[in-house]
């Protein structure tokens, strides 16, 4: 999350839009301390669709394609 002060997001307002369309938020600081957090809309997705969970891993490689090489490999 990108940090800005409040005059930094009001004199270059569109820079800062910019970076949240892109996908980015910006936590706006005034006095040092936080006083907003801009986020990205994201369209609404049926909960069916919406990836919430990373894929597991183990050294490196996922759990899901160990599965199936060993199941490749005892055919």
């Amino acid at each position: 999350m990108r940090q800005a002060s409040f005059t930094e997001v009001r004199n270059h307002a569109k820079q800062y839009f910019d970076m949240v369309e892109s996908g980015e938020s910006v936590r706006v600081l005034r006095n040092g301390k936080p006083i907003a957090d801009i986020v990205p809309i994201f369209p609404d997705l049926p909960s069916w669709k919406q990836r919430k969970v990373q894929p597991l891993v183990l050294d490196g490689v996922s759990i899901s394609q160990m599965i199936l090489e060993e199941r490749n490999s005892i055919v």
